[in-house]
């Protein structure tokens, strides 16, 4: 049995029919075996600098289950990049020690040294390719709409000209309804605008996708119609007993990578390069597939 797969693999197939805690445990790395025996720690680099303390400092949101979440009963961070970040940490030789900034301060860059990395569900974007490096992306996600279960007149964007829809501020979806979502499906590949289907919305933002939800689950227009997110964190959702439920098609799929700040006060070139190679890596040997299918019940590691 996967942890959350039977409920998302099954509206995935349906779909596909229809489309066509900051300072958790430290996790230790496998020390002398992994890529930092091999790295010159008088370089001067970020990698260097990371090499030589023996840690990589993660930023990531724990507030997006299944992909980050805190778990309460053992203090510790869980979830599809939560396992993603520790596997690359492994196999760099180092441990991890995570870092839970607002979202927004993980967007705009400028980190100042306080994490050395984002892996945290980013979709490469134009504005954010401006402050932010990007590997290559580890996996796909369904954008998606949800609405109160006890909804009877929305079927699907078409339904929510005018609509009062919850989305996390400065992220894709806000961008999405805004009509200025632009995607590259990799790094060096040209962005391509992300059409809205949805007529003159009512743009509601929020801190988080769930804090959204939270208030979806209040009640059919209650304080929202409706909330878009990504599809595994709304079956998540519905899956720990929210009132809601996922209505039409995907929107659109988004490509998601790890992100390195370009204002870093070290170059940071030689771990933008490791990190890449290391999510190919772990797309060939299966690692990102088998993450997928343990938290998703499907594979999201590819758009074929």
């Amino acid at each position: 049995m996967t942890r959350r797969s039977a409920p998302f693999l099954a509206l995935l197939a349906a779909f596909a029919l229809v489309a066509a805690a900051c300072g958790g445990e430290e996790e230790e790395g496998p020390g002398a075996e992994g890529i930092c025996a091999t790295v010159d720690t008088e370089a001067g680099d970020l990698l260097a600098r990371i090499c030589e303390q023996g840690v990589l400092r993660v930023s990531t949101d724990p507030a997006y289950p299944p992909q980050s979440f805190l778990n309460e009963e053992t203090g510790e961070y869980e979830g599809f990049d939560i396992d993603v970040a520790t596997e690359i940490a492994n196999r760099l030789g180092v441990r991890v020690e995570w870092e839970a900034p607002a979202w927004d301060t993980i967007v705009a860059g400028n980190w100042a040294g306080r994490w050395d990395v984002s892996v945290g569900s980013m979709t490469i974007t134009p504005e954010r390719a401006q402050v932010l490096y990007f590997t290559t992306p580890y996996y796909y996600t369904p954008a998606a709409i949800a609405v109160h279960r006890d909804n009877t007149t929305i079927a699907g964007p078409a339904d929510l000209t005018g609509k009062r829809i919850g989305v996390c501020g400065a992220c894709t979806y806000d961008f999405y309804l805004q009509g200025t979502l632009e995607i590259a499906q990799d790094p060096t590949g040209t962005p391509v605008l992300i059409e809205s289907e949805i007529a003159d919305p009512d743009i509601r933002t929020y801190d988080t996708d769930t804090t959204a939800i939270t208030d979806l689950a209040l009640g059919d227009g209650t304080r929202l119609d409706a909330v878009i997110s990504a599809l595994p964190t709304l079956q998540e959702a519905i899956d720990t007993g929210q009132p809601i439920k996922i209505v039409g098609e995907p929107l659109y799929y988004e490509p998601l990578s790890i992100a390195v700040d370009r204002a870093s006060q070290l170059d940071a070139t030689s771990l933008v390069e490791v990190l890449d190679d290391l999510v190919e890596q772990m797309h060939e040997d299966g690692t990102l597939t088998a993450y997928s299918m343990e938290w998703y019940g499907v594979d999201l590691t590819t758009l074929e």
